[in-house]
């Protein structure tokens, strides 16, 4: 009994310590059940590792790429507003590599990388003339391209006044011995019409004037302009056909202004092209041009190539590598070229912002010489830092996302906000040309073309892609700024002469990055624009292009991947 007692009282005891604790003063008995419950009770969300915008409260696959939704980490209250924090999954599918900022003393081989096309060399350009007036009864020179040598017949042409002139021959000829003066001036004033001492003693010694007399080559070389008919009547000195003489072409390269410390003239530079793949060609440059162009700022660097097989068509892409000789200073950093993303006039980088963390914060760097896969930092880093050498476009995206600044963004908050205001580029009519080259008028022009494209890589249609993209470089050889559109025309080009849809479907990469990068500075468009992203194209480095549709349709994956991707930013029509 005494044993039943006790146990009685000591559970009691238990019970009244335990009412205190949970009932506590102050506390009503909602209060302490809340307190108990937070914990447990707060709902986890979902989220997609590649869209982090998408938010649910319970687990699925996520609506854009179908990935299977993973629970977002709670915020991070400590970071300053411009980081951001990635979840280590989205790191491990977005494969960021990072690597600290050093110098670039010592680069073995540096180099610097000019991009041109082939032109005329205009000293070597010739007219073929009429010497004399008439009318032109058969013209042997009718295309351009036609290969003419010295001595050709190019035109047989009537002449009143070379048929009076023959007819002085022959009457002076009788009379050469006693008036020698007579017979040396008539024959002089024939050789000045460029006929030949062989055609004047022919005519001499036949006994007849020539009604139809030939005119002949005076240089070999290729026609480059027709500027005359059969049928014409012309007047001494009128000019019939225009020759350039291909057997040495001018390789011209655009150089920018932070690049004409580095070069001089005699240097020699190896130059290549997508013609010749695995080919190379030396020359040395042998001009540099005293005036900067103050539309693209730069100026034009010449090199004289050696045509004797006709490699080289006027108008073809070249590229142009010159090998410096000094080393970079020991205190010059340096970052690899893919760690930087560009737009307009802008060159960001990533940089890792707590050591050891998934934290990331955008940095604008100014960029000095490329050389080899490197770009001499002038400003920005320093020694030391760290920085997203792979998956920077993966990053930009999770920047854009949650609203922090980034490469399109510079200002942070929402992307979609619109297109003027926020993009730090200048705005205008009369801005000057941006990143590939096209002004206003052009871009409102190149557009309509674009997005034709666009939908042909939708739909797979590399036939229709190609003719498109034929189309494109027509309308850029026409523009007034077409020596500033170098890089978006070899971009358009890629694309035309691709074998397949993945090789369309990277030039049409880089075209969009040139487009977009143009596209930032100008303030009117004629329709609203979408800037969109899927950070799965490009080997899941992430690839933008412009759409006139905001619903989702992909140009990198056609109907396998449709609806991949999201709107990063909207441009206004007005």
């Amino acid at each position: 009994m005494k044993k039943n007692t006790l146990w009685i009282m000591l559970a009691l005891a238990a019970g009244l310590l335990l009412g205190y604790l949970v009932f506590a003063p102050g506390k009503t008995v909602a209060e302490s059940v809340h307190e108990h419950s937070d914990g447990s009770a707060e709902s986890t969300q979902w989220t997609c590792s590649m869209h982090p915008q998408i938010m649910r409260a319970e687990p699925g696959k996520c609506p854009i790429c179908g990935m299977d939704l993973i629970p977002a980490e709670a915020g991070d209250g400590a970071l300053a507003p411009e980081q951001f924090r990635l979840s280590p999954n989205a790191m491990a599918l977005a494969d960021v590599r990072t690597l600290r900022v050093g110098g670039a003393a010592g680069v073995d081989g540096s180099v610097l990388r000019l991009s041109g096309s082939v032109a005329v060399n205009t000293q070597a350009v010739s007219v073929q003339a009429s010497y004399y007036d008439g009318r032109i009864e058969q013209l042997l020179v009718n295309y351009t391209g036609q290969s003419i040598a010295k001595g050709q017949r190019l035109a047989t042409i009537y002449s009143p006044v070379l048929v009076a002139a023959q007819q002085e021959l022959l009457t002076a000829a009788p009379m050469k011995q006693s008036q020698p003066d007579l017979y040396r001036a008539v024959r002089r004033k024939l050789r000045n019409w460029k006929l030949s001492d062989a055609q004047i003693d022919e005519i001499e010694a036949s006994g007849q004037v020539r009604e139809n007399f030939p005119i002949l080559a005076t240089v070999s070389g290729t026609v480059s302009e027709v500027l005359t008919a059969e049928g014409d009547y012309v007047m001494a000195g009128q000019p019939l056909a225009r020759l350039s003489n291909l057997g040495t072409v001018w390789a011209e390269f655009d150089a920018y202004e932070r690049q004409l410390d580095q070069l001089r003239l005699g240097q020699e530079i190896q130059i290549e092209s997508n013609a010749y793949p695995g080919k190379s060609f030396k020359a040395r440059i042998d001009f540099i041009d005293p005036v900067l162009d103050s539309q693209t700022r730069t100026v034009t660097v010449r090199a004289t190539l050696n045509n004797a097989e006709g490699h080289f068509k006027p108008g073809m892409f070249l590229s142009g590598v010159i090998r410096l000789s000094q080393e970079a200073p020991a205190d010059q950093l340096s970052i690899p070229a893919a760690a930087v993303l560009w737009t307009g006039e802008r060159s960001v980088v990533y940089l890792r912002a707590v050591p050891d963390q998934p934290v990331f914060e955008m940095r604008e760097v100014r960029l000095g010489n490329r050389i080899g896969e490197q770009y001499v930092v002038l400003e920005g880093l320093q020694g030391g830092e760290e920085i997203v050498a792979q998956g920077a476009f993966t990053i930009d995206a999770a920047a854009q996302l949650q609203g922090k600044k980034s490469m399109m963004n510079p200002g942070g908050g929402p992307s979609s906000a619109g297109h003027e205001g926020h993009t730090g580029m200048p705005v205008g009519d009369n801005m000057p040309a941006g990143q590939g080259g096209l002004t206003s008028a052009g871009f409102e022009e190149l557009v309509p073309i674009y997005l034709e494209l666009k939908d042909a890589l939708v739909a797979s249609d590399a036939q229709a892609a190609r003719k498109t993209a034929g189309k494109a470089l027509t309308l850029l050889d026409k523009r007034p700024e077409a020596s500033a559109l170098k890089t978006l025309r070899e971009g358009f080009s890629n694309l035309a002469e691709a074998k397949d849809l993945p090789g369309q479907r990277e030039a049409f990469r880089q075209v969009s990055e040139l487009l977009i990068g143009s596209g930032q500075g100008i303030k009117h468009h004629g329709q609203t624009l979408y800037v969109q992203f899927c950070p799965m194209a490009n080997n899941d480095k992430g690839a933008y292009w412009v759409s006139s549709q905001q619903e989702i349709r992909n140009p990198y994956f056609g109907e396998a991947m449709l609806g991949c991707g999201e709107t990063r930013a909207t441009w206004g029509a007005n």
